[in-house]
């Protein structure tokens, strides 16, 4: 129970690698808000959660992560339930299609922009002062190995994610002195709704390619990212801020 009694928001928690989060957070002992813009698959997951865990131990949220009233409201709700928060979880993410860079539409590239990197900004913005008031709180920013060793014609989403990883280092820098922890991780490609966008086509050969490039030889999956998370989120760490842990397979040796 690394995690018991520590109230944790999760962002995308309701598929991909935010569910693999959510479950391992739960297994320890936190109760969790799984926030998602999906908020059918958000309710159905924290049933799920209390069916399993106890009536208390999840509740559902609905957030668009790029929309600053959005991302207050869902801070004030998880306040107004859980008291605190001590644990925040930037999981939301997206990407664009693997296209050559000066072809990627403006549209594209703003909700890029808007998910990956405003939304850790707008987090920010609503809950890093009540982390400052008690002294204490861990953040986790889900980045990925796109940002340390970019794949061609994801050029945006690349960007997108080396920028979370310099947001992850700064952000541990200045709160440091206020007792709260900022780290990251970067996952390699995983069985997510995102896996088929980053390949274009999910087929047999393609999946081949990106496993020649991982030294393990599979994809990262949701319990290696909450594995990894609860580490990092948990007292265990309290001696770990600003770090990027490549949770890869050996992808960016």
């Amino acid at each position: 129970m690394r995690l018991n009694g520590k109230r944790a928001i999760v962002t995308g928690g309701a598929s991909g690698f935010g569910a693999g989060i959510v479950d391992k957070f739960l297994q320890e002992g936190a109760q969790v808000m799984i926030a998602d813009i999906n908020a059918d698959a958000a309710q159905s997951a924290a049933e799920s959660a209390c069916a399993t865990y106890g009536a208390d131990r999840a509740i559902a949220q609905a957030v668009d992560v790029s929309a600053r009233a959005s991302v207050d409201a869902m801070a004030e709700t998880a306040l107004r339930v859980f008291g605190q928060v001590d644990i925040l979880v930037n999981n939301a993410g997206v990407s664009h299609l693997p296209t050559p860079l000066e072809e990627v539409s403006e549209d594209d590239f703003d909700r890029v922009f808007a998910v990956n990197m405003k939304s850790v900004y707008l987090t920010a913005r609503a809950l890093v002062p009540h982390m400052k008031s008690r002294q204490s709180g861990a953040i986790l920013n889900v980045a990925s190995t796109a940002g340390v060793s970019p794949r061609p014609n994801l050029n945006w989403y690349n960007a997108s994610k080396g920028w979370m990883i310099t947001a992850t280092r700064t952000m541990a820098v200045e709160l440091a002195p206020s007792g709260v922890r900022v780290n990251a991780i970067n996952p390699v490609a995983g069985e997510t709704p995102l896996l088929k966008t980053f390949m274009g086509e999910d087929t047999p050969e393609i999946r081949a390619k990106f496993l020649s490039t991982i030294p393990i030889g599979r994809f990262s999956t949701p319990e290696d990212m909450g594995n990894a998370a609860c580490y990092l989120c948990s007292d265990e760490a309290s001696m770990v801020t600003g770090v990027a842990l490549e949770v890869d397979g050996g992808r960016c040796i």
